[in-house]
């Protein structure tokens, strides 16, 4: 439903190896003798976090990018960011850009006041910017899995989906119980995906989903491929982009999406209604960076600090999003119980891609898809 999440060159992501020369193990202290905020690795280096409050009021802003206020929560999450720190200003940009957007812009804005501080971003583009990030390890560290984080804090997971189906249940009568179920007569010139899977993080993930749901897995993405291209056979298929305007109007009526997605678009139509298939779950977590040219460096570490915190982690829980933190939340008691009714429990049996797997599905994709599809 929405264009942010776009991975454009997954295939490229074979020749990035993970640079750590931009690692430093501690920070290096400013000539005036206060924290050097670009180096700070931890909360540390500013004493505690009330010098890093003091540090990033100092800054008075926050430039953040591609956070829709329906995505994930973000706008709950924003604003609970004004009012704990309401010294610092937040600039939203580009609130429907992709990931590669947002580090076009930081190479675009490179020494300006207004480039990005902070980067949310999918997990192929994350791993070909690495150059671009500050290492940085929040309080919670500890509270994120070793899987889920790159070791000097270059970047870290944050949260993650399941990819589901949507649906306007005024069109679709009867639910759909399974992935097979799309290719029916009654889902004629219906069903999209959020965009180019060899583009768009969620359009990726209908195909892993396809995949898994289909005997492949996330090492083999072919009978996604397959999938889709019976659906499209079918006359199913629509290779219109969905968006909250064109699930309104009802050109979109069944879209593949992230369950937080599908979830927030019931807010604004009430007839929508999500599903997860029974059986494997597909799901991919997105990732927190700091810009290693950050303009405000003191706040985007306050950010990071922020979206660690429960309160941030709950956050996503609400909006269906499963937070990185939530294995390490259960166990001290400090999972919103109420979010959690909206999220559900995570399944037992959840696929989520490493990086070789999405650089190697994502490589067939580039070589596949079109043909796969044309219409």
């Amino acid at each position: 439903m929405f264009n942010r999440r776009t991975i454009v060159g997954i295939a490229a992501v074979a020749a990035i190896t993970i640079s750590l020369s931009a690692c430093s193990s501690t920070p290096t202290p400013a000539a005036s003798g206060a924290a050097d905020a670009k180096t700070a690795t931890s909360v540390s280096a500013f004493g505690d976090m009330a010098g890093l409050v003091k540090a990033a009021n100092k800054e008075g802003a926050l430039n953040v990018i591609a956070l829709p206020d329906n995505w994930a929560n973000y706008g709950k999450i924003i604003a609970a960011f004004k009012k704990k720190y309401p010294k610092i200003t937040v600039n939203s940009a580009n609130p429907d850009g992709s990931s590669a957007e947002e580090i076009k812009a930081a190479d675009d804005l490179a020494g300006q006041d207004t480039a990005p501080d902070v980067f949310d971003i999918g997990p192929a583009v994350a791993l070909a910017s690495t150059a671009k990030f500050a290492p940085y390890k929040v309080s919670t560290w500890a509270d994120v899995p070793e899987a889920n984080k790159e070791k000097t804090g270059l970047w870290v997971n944050d949260y993650t989906g399941l990819m589901s189906v949507g649906y306007d249940s005024k069109v679709i009568k009867t639910a759909p119980k399974k992935l097979s179920d799309l290719l029916g007569s009654a889902y004629k010139g219906k069903v999209a995906i959020n965009g180019d899977p060899t583009q768009a993080g969620a359009a990726f993930a209908a195909v892993g989903l396809a995949a898994i749901q289909n005997g492949g897995s996330a090492d083999d993405f072919q009978p996604g491929i397959d999938f889709f291209q019976k659906l499209s056979k079918a006359g199913n298929f629509l290779t219109l982009d969905p968006t909250p305007a064109t699930i309104a109007s009802g050109e979109t009526p069944v879209v593949f999406d992230w369950s937080y997605n599908n979830l927030a678009q019931a807010a604004t139509t009430p007839n929508w209604k999500t599903v997860v298939f029974p059986g494997s779950a597909y799901g991919s977590y997105y990732n927190q960076a700091i810009n290693k040219d950050a303009p405000h460096p003191a706040a985007a570490r306050l950010w990071e600090e922020f979206v660690y915190s429960p309160t941030v982690q709950n956050l996503y829980l609400a909006a269906g999003a499963f937070p990185v933190q939530i294995a390490a939340m259960d166990k001290a008691g400090k999972t919103d119980k109420s979010a959690q009714a909206v999220a559900g429990k995570m399944p037992s049996e959840f696929v989520s891609p490493t990086d070789a797997q999405t650089t190697s599905a994502g490589a067939l994709l580039t070589a596949k898809w079109a043909a796969a599809v044309a219409q």
